[in-house]
């Protein structure tokens, strides 16, 4: 299948112009482009271009506000709500993230809960940037049902990530992103759209049947959660903390809600900020350090999020799927 080489600065471009032609502001517009942009400049594409056709969807029916306005409830010194009024969550994060970090490093540790929001993209800018500012920061969503509970053959649970990061004062922060799903179901589709096979165990055809083969887990099928009873209870505590918690939908009620347009559906999200200064002192830092420094010495061990940052210092062009380049032009 053929690539379209494309600058970072052409794929920021290319995304801007999309979205607003379909009814997104410039703030918008430009705070999700910046996100696709960085998606792809990551090695993150499961997560970039290849989301966009899904947000202009839900843009051209209405579901998505393209040119609404977050609105930030201090609730006490450590709890901030954020109505989303249905923007896009990259827009609700530009604007709630300063208030949290502001608790956090105030008050030792903060929560940000998310109201009706539509999450489709990665996790790790959330938590990535509270870790670039001193902070160590949890975040996790849910979704539709996609993932069935261990021991079931039907979806109950969403992909629902989570994702951890680290700061580490001068260097880039330990971060990870990943689905409580055995793979994400973003993965999966571009592994379809790719021809590629998916490992045995990522997920079920619509008969209850094992599989490899991509199509038949996102057409109709069914995902299975990472680490059989394991995931299946991370994958539960996403739910609650995401649903009930801040007062938002579980996966199932939020599918209940949804037109099923193929956009993202609206839902919540929960981000814990914990200020290390407060809780641990002035060690911390070098403690940490000394810990992966004894990871890393004890073979081919990769701390989580050094491909992702070692990507992003290469600047040069990005191949980008040929078909998903012409699908998106056609769409502006």
């Amino acid at each position: 299948m053929g690539t379209v080489s494309l600058s970072l600065d052409e794929i920021f471009e290319l995304a801007k112009k999309t979205l607003l032609a379909n009814g997104c502001d410039d703030d918008t517009a430009n705070i999700l482009s910046d996100l696709i942009r960085n998606a792809e400049r990551d090695g993150s594409v499961s997560h970039g271009l290849f989301r966009l056709p899904a947000y202009v969807i839900g843009l051209k029916g209405g579901k998505i506000n393209g040119k609404g306005k977050p609105i930030v409830k201090k609730i006490s010194p450590s709890v901030i709500k954020i109505e989303g009024n249905n923007c896009l969550a990259p827009v609700v994060l530009n604007k709630g993230l300063p208030e949290l970090t502001k608790a956090a490093k105030e008050n030792g540790v903060a929560i940000l809960a998310i109201n009706n929001s539509h999450h489709m993209a990665a996790m790790w800018p959330e938590t990535e940037k509270l870790a670039e500012d001193g902070l160590v920061a949890f975040a996790c969503t849910s979704y539709k049902p996609a993932v069935a509970p261990a021991g079931a053959i039907k979806p109950l649970f969403g992909t629902n990530p989570i994702s951890f990061a680290w700061p580490r004062p001068g260097k880039t922060p330990v971060v990870y992103d990943m689905a409580t799903a055995s793979m994400a179901m973003g993965e999966v589709q571009v592994a379809k759209r790719e021809g590629h096979k998916v490992p045995l165990g990522t997920g079920l055809t619509k008969d209850g049947k094992e599989t490899t083969d991509p199509g038949e887990i996102a057409d109709g099928g069914v995902l299975l959660p990472f680490g059989g009873y394991k995931g299946s209870a991370i994958a539960m505590m996403v739910e609650l903390l995401a649903g009930a918690l801040v007062g938002d939908n579980f996966s199932f009620e939020t599918a209940a809600k949804d037109n099923n347009d193929g956009g993202p559906p609206s839902g919540g999200e929960f981000i814990l900020a914990i200020n290390p200064d407060k809780t641990s002192g002035n060690n911390w830092e070098k403690h940490a350090e000394e810990f992966f420094e004894k990871m890393k010495s004890m073979g081919e061990v990769r701390l989580p999020g050094e491909r992702r940052h070692k990507n992003r210092l290469n600047s040069g062009p990005r191949n980008i799927n040929e078909e998903l380049i012409n699908k998106i032009k056609s769409l502006s």
